[in-house]
């Protein structure tokens, strides 16, 4: 286990307190925009592939130190079969019981793997847990042969898991309510069904939408609370954000009602040709595909402290509010440790 790690006292702080991030040297009031907060993707995923099995003890002091480092978030993937990890509610339950401080979320949980009702009392009590920190990242899962055998395996058709996420959204917050819910749909019937449980936020966890696409995006401008897309670089980020407003007022709604946040992996490392070796490896270990075509669907980002530096503030000046931060590499601690010195604190102050 490695130490704790010693943090610049000046990068802890809330989110109100937060200044201004300083896009150049000499910047104009027009240059500013707000500093992201910054989220953890804790390495769940890492823990099975590894031949030596998971380790919780390392889990929940990762999750720990990105508290004390100054991180906003810590968050968790899903998949049962198709990538598995670590299950991902009953983790950040445990996670929940070992922080005080940092939101905690999902990126990116599949409903449609999981019947309404068990799933509304299985979040009301991990944001009870959290005392309301739960954020709730959530996907309709993509396409391909794997992915169709685990929605197969779960008992639900690939084909339906479009429609039965967003039947699923609409009952979760109807559940939450406190309120009897009597409810005959496309996928689930109810019948005066009143849940004991009921998450301390008013209205359950906000739910933030994945994917940058056109559906996806009118997915989000209808449902989502948020939007957390794995979009592989800032403009293209920049063009879903754009689209997305247009999309919120064709159904009436505000734009700036919805959470801009972003999913990127990254290898930061002063040996810039290691950083593009261990991200190119793991990419292709975890997704059992060539780099070069996950680097045209996923943002990825391999350098030294300068060049992630750089690569999160576009992120930042493209809009985005929160980054979610995976660390695409061997040694997790270390990665952690080398952010956290090197990176976090340009990214958080001025």
């Amino acid at each position: 286990m490695r130490l704790p790690i010693t943090v610049p006292t000046s990068i802890v702080s809330s989110s109100a307190a937060r200044s201004w991030r300083i896009g150049s040297s000499q910047p104009t009031k027009k240059e500013r925009s707000p500093m992201p907060a910054i989220g953890y993707l804790l390495p769940t995923r890492e823990q099975v592939m590894s031949a030596a099995g998971p380790d919780f003890p390392q889990i929940f002091a990762l999750a720990e130190q990105a508290e004390a480092a100054g991180f906003d978030s810590v968050w968790v993937g899903d998949s049962v079969l198709a990538r598995p990890r670590l299950e991902a509610l009953t983790t950040l339950a445990a996670v929940a019981a070992r922080t005080r401080r940092v939101r905690l979320g999902t990126a990116i949980l599949l409903p449609a793997l999981r019947q309404p009702v068990v799933l509304a009392n299985e979040i009301a009590n991990v944001d009870l847990i959290a005392n309301g920190r739960l954020v709730l990242g959530l996907g309709i899962a993509s396409k391909g042969d794997a992915i169709t055998r685990e929605f197969q395996a779960c008992g639900v058709p690939h084909v339906q898991r479009i429609g039965r996420f967003e039947e699923t959204l609409a009952l979760l917050r109807r559940l939450w309510s406190g309120q009897p819910v009597t409810h005959k749909g496309r996928y689930f019937e109810l019948d005066n069904v009143t849940l004991g449980l009921r998450p301390p936020q008013p209205g359950g966890p906000r739910f933030w939408l994945a994917g940058h696409t056109e559906n996806p995006l009118r997915r989000v401008a209808q449902l989502g609370d948020g939007w957390l897309p794995n979009a592989p670089s800032p403009d293209v980020y920049a063009a879903g954000l754009a689209r997305l407003a247009v999309l919120c007022k064709e159904v009436g709604r505000d734009p700036a009602t919805i959470h801009h946040a972003a999913y990127t992996t990254i290898n930061v490392n002063a040996d810039v040709s290691r950083a593009g070796d261990e991200l190119r490896a793991f990419i292709e270990n975890y997704y059992a595909s060539p780099y070069d075509v996950q680097k045209n669907r996923q943002s990825l980002c391999a350098g030294n402290a300068s060049t992630c530096i750089a690569w999160l503030k576009a992120y930042a000046a493209a809009g985005a509010k929160t980054i979610v931060v995976r660390f695409g590499g061997p040694d997790q601690p270390g990665h952690l440790e080398r952010f956290t010195k090197d990176v976090l604190p340009a990214v958080m102050t001025a």
